[in-house]
């Protein structure tokens, strides 16, 4: 779906993605980790156009992607970031049709979408004229998800949007989308920091360190066949307090 080659960005003179070749593999859940400041949020961006390589070429279904062919590349790539990204001063209606509101779909065709998405994602149709600061993290979460699948795309972008919600909603909000993504079938690419995430949600972890990706697989390869010892330290690094007193008791 998505193929990277050879691709560099700098800011200020300072490497962000160092040199990538990726390949995006269509109908797959592909995980992007690593830690902070690694590039992994830099390479979305470039994915869909937000920003533009120094070097290298992004292709998007065979084809380059180019300022003249954002319109329709937004339109097959649903985006979601951190925190939802609503618009607060429009209600939660008004937030999920804009883009089909842009494009000029006949009101029954919005409708009729609309209430396919409020029930995937389990959202009440009494809180549609209410504006975003009037519902929880988890609902904008929510929200900013059906916007993103308002036009039926062929990708979802995912720029890690658990990462502001408090665990209990957090928890919630991973199984109902592991089960969106499932019963959509579509080619998914999500960045986090969390490995316990990226286990959960990848079918593929791609995993990234100051601009470069250091191994990509499935998490049993990453336990078993460590590419190198940095894969092993960042593991070691996410397991919880609890897994290392139980670790440390036996």
């Amino acid at each position: 779906m998505f193929q990277l080659q050879n691709i560099s960005k700098q800011f200020n003179g300072t490497p962000a993605i160092d040199s990538i070749d990726l390949s995006i593999t269509p109908g797959q859940t592909s995980v992007l980790i690593g830690p902070s400041g690694c590039g992994k949020s830099t390479l979305l961006r470039l994915m869909i156009g937000l920003i533009w390589q120094d070097a290298g070429q992004v292709l998007f279904d065979g084809e380059e992607v180019k300022q003249s062919k954002l319109l329709n590349l937004r339109k097959q790539i649903g985006y979601v970031i951190q925190e939802g990204g609503l618009f607060p001063h429009v209600t939660i209606r008004k937030n999920i049709t804009l883009m089909a509101d842009y494009l000029k779909w006949d009101s029954g065709k919005i409708k009729s979408r609309l209430l396919e998405l409020l029930d995937l994602a389990q959202f009440s149709d009494r809180r549609l004229d209410d504006f975003p600061l009037q519902i929880s993290g988890g609902q904008r979460q929510r929200v900013s998800l059906m916007r993103a699948l308002m036009l039926d795309p062929d990708v979802l972008l995912l720029d890690e949007p658990l990462g502001a919600l408090d665990p209990m909603v957090r928890s919630k909000l991973q199984s109902d989308l592991k089960q969106i993504f499932q019963s959509l079938g579509k080619t998914v690419i999500m960045v986090t920091h969390d490995m316990g995430e990226a286990a959960f949600f990848g079918d593929i972890i791609i995993l990234m360190r100051e601009g470069r990706v250091i191994q990509q697989g499935t998490m049993l390869d990453f336990i078993e066949s460590p590419g190198e010892p940095f894969v092993t330290d960042f593991i070691n690094a996410q397991r919880s307090p609890l897994d290392t007193i139980g670790g440390g008791s036996n």
